[in-house]
Order: C-alpha cells, then structure tokens, then sequence
C-alpha cells in the first residue's frame, strides 16, 4: 500500500530520500497553508532541522512536494525524524489549487538559538529547485543564515549522495 508523505525539508530532495527509503516517487507540488517555514528543531548534531510551524495565519504557508511512499517505509521515516519531531495528518493545497491529505512530520523539540549547518540547507535547496518550487521561495530558502560543520567529515558524507 502506497501513502502521500509532504516533504518539505531536506528530504525535498529526492535523491536524499530515497538514501533513507526505497520506494520513492514525487507526484506534485503543494503547499501547507497557515504554517510558516522555521530552522529552529534541535537535531541530534546540535544543529538546526526545517519545521513547518503551525501559526492558524491566513498568508502564512511551507511549499513542499508530495512524494508517494510504500505504508511499510513509515517506519523508517519515523525512526529517523523520530527525535524532535512528530507525524501528523495535513490538509494541503496543490499547485493546481485541489486539497490533499498527507502525511508530514513537525518539530516538537524547539530551538530557536540554533542555526542550520551548511549542508543541510543544501540538501533543502537543491530539493526546491529540483521540483521548481517558486523562485521567491527558493530565494528565502538561500537567505537562511547557516554555519558550518564543525565535523567536516560528516558534510562530505551528507553531500556524497550527489553527482
């Protein structure tokens, strides 16, 4: 059984997603309206993960894409964003406007003091422009101020899975 799983982090990008799960096919762009885009969940690193943080704001909204995955890869989704974050049911918008049900997961471990390590960011951004997402979106996805990895050798593990 198949199920919509909305991205819109770094597993955005597709090659990063199917790194972690097997069966992975994106369907279409959408939107998660009333929640703005936050770098402020505390990853195990020490380092700063995406959330769509739920303000109830009517402009407010995380652009994403929907991937079809395998009901039997939820598991592993949820061992690896398990720490910090939760999975929920959201209500999206497509491109096309139509709704959609999806499944997508939401920082509960909050941080706002912490930045996004360089590569991460990457991952993030290199998943937007590989689904077209809107060029606004894609420039304030390059305005989150970052750090680098005080762990060089975890960066060039992070950024091998890329040609």
């Amino acid at each position: 059984a198949m199920l919509f799983y909305f991205a819109y982090g770094s597993n955005l990008s597709t090659a990063r997603l199917r790194a972690r799960i097997a069966q992975v096919r994106p369907v279409v762009r959408a939107l998660l309206p009333g929640h703005r885009l936050c770098f402020h969940k505390a990853g195990r690193d020490g380092s700063a993960k995406c959330d769509a943080a739920h303000t109830g704001a009517r402009g407010d909204r995380v652009f994403g894409v929907v991937f079809e995955i395998a009901r039997s890869d939820l598991q592993v989704l949820d061992r690896i964003e398990g720490s910090g974050y939760v999975r929920r049911s959201v209500s999206l918008l497509t491109t096309g406007g139509l709704p959609l049900q999806a499944v997508t997961y939401l920082a509960t471990g909050i941080d706002p003091g912490l930045l996004p390590y360089d590569w991460y960011r990457q991952h993030v951004l290199i998943g937007a422009r590989e689904h077209c997402l809107p060029q606004a979106w894609l420039d304030r996805l390059g305005r989150i101020p970052c750090i680098p990895d005080p762990d060089p050798s975890r960066r060039e593990r992070e950024l091998a899975i890329y040609p």
